[in-house]
């Protein structure tokens, strides 16, 4: 196997603060340990149309405290077929990349393992998504800067819930994990969480409810993970139709979740799996993600990081619980 001297990198699928701090620690620790670095704009689909540039360690000065992603990103639909890989490949070899680093999520990560199997090329993934759904890593690429966003937004809500004496459901980011719902929830001293991971019916809602009822104010917040079918606004006309004495609003806190001055922790994680990744290409890893698990660097094949389902500490639920009575 022919010695890998230029490693590209690109951020792919929805933004998550803490993923310029990831390029820079790719761009830097690449360089420092003798490998050429090329930047990839617009995720797969700049690897489909040759959107790369040289970078050097000025090309990441003073961005580790910007949040999104100076190579931008897309969801690219194109590289999901065979023709569209076959072309990306192309633009590896025109480019003379030896190894891809790929920082993003779930879907991004599915397509560095896909890319690699087709065309036998060493890929390393960095775990960049908001949700924390990545097997094999306590915590992911601009969770906690997310979380923290999410407990201000409903701290400044509960202000006005509590001088109206209302009750709002504020739907959060998370797609099919209930990690940020949850934890936002006991942060921010929320009534209740409604997360995929503890399905709610009928009777769940009206304890909900009561608990709500029974503190000096009438007001309640409930924080609930987006769905196509079952979000914030399903639940608040399930309350206006139930419990009609109540003043029901909704908060869909949507793009405003992203954005925003990644935190430390998201810096550091960032800064030692951009680190990881380049130390992973060298001691001859390939197909891997780097996390972070009981604070060590781990490397998890790519295989498990996306289909094993993230466990979920049920106790978490128990804690709301006993804290919002």
């Amino acid at each position: 196997m022919a010695r890998i001297q230029t490693i590209g990198v690109l951020t792919s699928g929805g933004d998550a603060p803490g993923m310029n701090a990831a390029i820079r620690a790719v761009t830097r620790s690449g360089i420092c340990n003798g490998f050429r670095i090329k930047g990839i704009y617009r995720g797969y689909d700049g690897l489909i149309n040759d959107e790369v540039a040289d970078f050097t360690t000025e090309n990441v000065s003073g961005i580790i405290m910007s949040g999104g992603t100076i190579l931008k990103t897309a969801r690219s639909k194109e590289f999901m077929t065979e023709e569209g890989k076959q072309k990306a490949y192309e633009t590896l070899k025109k480019e003379e990349i030896d190894a891809l680093v790929v920082i993003g999520g779930n879907g991004s990560l599915t397509g560095a393992r896909d890319f690699a199997e087709m065309f036998d090329v060493c890929c390393v993934g960095l775990p960049g998504t908001i949700d924390n759904d990545l097997y094999g890593t306590d915590s992911t690429i601009g969770y906690d800067t997310t979380m923290n966003t999410i407990v201000e937004c409903v701290d400044r809500i509960r202000d006005t819930a509590q001088s109206h004496e209302r009750i709002f459901f504020v739907e959060v980011m998370g797609r099919d994990a209930g990690f940020l719902a949850q934890n936002s929830a006991i942060a921010s001293g929320a009534e209740a969480a409604i997360i995929p991971e503890d399905s709610t019916d009928v009777d769940q809602l009206a304890q909900f409810m009561e608990r709500g009822i029974r503190k000096s104010k009438r007001s309640c917040i409930v924080i609930v993970s987006e769905s196509p079918k079952c979000g914030a606004l399903y639940y608040a006309d399930r309350v206006r139709k139930e419990f009609p004495g109540y003043d029901v609003r909704v908060s869909i806190l949507g793009h405003l979740q992203r954005g925003g001055r990644p935190s430390a922790h998201d810096r550091i994680l960032a800064s030692r799996t951009g680190v990881g990744a380049i130390q992973a290409i060298m001691q001859g890893q390939r197909n891997v993600m780097v996390g972070v698990r009981n604070n060590e660097i781990v490397y998890v094949p790519l295989s498990e990081a996306i289909r094993s389902d993230k466990p979920f500490d049920k106790s978490l639920i128990k804690v709301l619980d006993e804290l919002s009575i």
